[in-house]
């Protein structure tokens, strides 16, 4: 069984007094422990999805259900022990008056667990960074080291699902492949169930088994890693994401 299942979801928002369809009819399914890949251009509503999950986004249609229970609404603390999210910027998702201790003790303390210090020198040795971290504040870290507080702070609770925005865009291109390892020893480690976006089929070929290509809401074609490796897209724009990725990877 999948362990999250979407099913013809659509989510429309108001936006300068007009609506807007940002996800149309969407449907697609991840398996327990697999990285499965969004991937399109900026407003393919590919992020749209993720905050749909965590209810940051208004469903206007279809079902999203996570180990065969659809979500409750507000989704309250038991999603939160489940489903994680990683956001894009390292800088904006952290509180910049908080110090990395507080930043990662937070979670613990609302959900009431035990052994904060040992947990948290834990999470920061689990994402390579020194205990003497914990009292640093966020302007004192690198963006990469950012990152891996962020995503430190996602695994506190030890959630089975992981929501990926384009974790490492906001990155350079080395610290971006250290976060993406990363990322990939944490999953096969603790069991991860990933769903990641991406505009970079590059990032989604080294993370994900199976990739969802998006385009003005809509899906248009799902690919295995197999097949998006030996570029088999039999879509016109699957194809232009494709090239567009390997351009990049040229240039740098």
């Amino acid at each position: 069984m999948a362990l999250i299942e979407i099913e013809n979801l659509s989510v429309t928002f108001t936006a300068k007094g007009r609506k807007v369809r940002a996800v149309q009819g969407v449907s697609l399914s991840v398996n327990e422990r697999e990285s499965f890949g969004l991937v399109g251009e900026s407003g393919s509503g590919k992020s749209t999805i993720l905050r749909a999950i965590c209810g940051m986004a208004p469903i206007t249609g279809g079902t999203i259900r996570i180990g065969g229970q659809p979500l409750p609404t507000p989704r309250g603390r038991a999603f939160s022990r489940q489903v994680q999210m990683v956001f894009q910027d390292p800088y904006a998702s952290l509180h910049p008056r908080h110090t990395i201790d507080r930043t990662l003790s937070e979670p613990l303390a609302i959900h009431g667990l035990a052994d904060t210090d040992a947990r948290v020198v834990q999470a920061l040795k689990d994402v390579g960074l020194p205990a003497a971290f914990r009292f640093r504040f966020p302007h004192q870290l690198s963006g990469g080291q950012r990152q891996r507080v962020a995503i430190a702070r996602a695994l506190m609770l030890e959630p089975s699902i992981l929501l990926l925005d384009e974790p490492t865009s906001a990155l350079d291109a080395s610290v971006q492949a250290e976060t993406l390892n990363l990322l990939n020893r944490l999953r096969t480690e603790r069991g991860l169930t990933f769903l990641m976006v991406s505009h970079d089929l590059a990032v989604i070929d080294h993370m994900c088994d199976r990739v969802l290509v998006m385009q003005h809401g809509r899906a248009v074609e799902e690919l295995a890693r197999e097949t998006l490796a030996a570029a088999g897209m039999t879509t016109d724009y699957a194809r232009s994401l494709f090239a567009a990725s390997a351009d990049r990877m040229l240039e740098t």
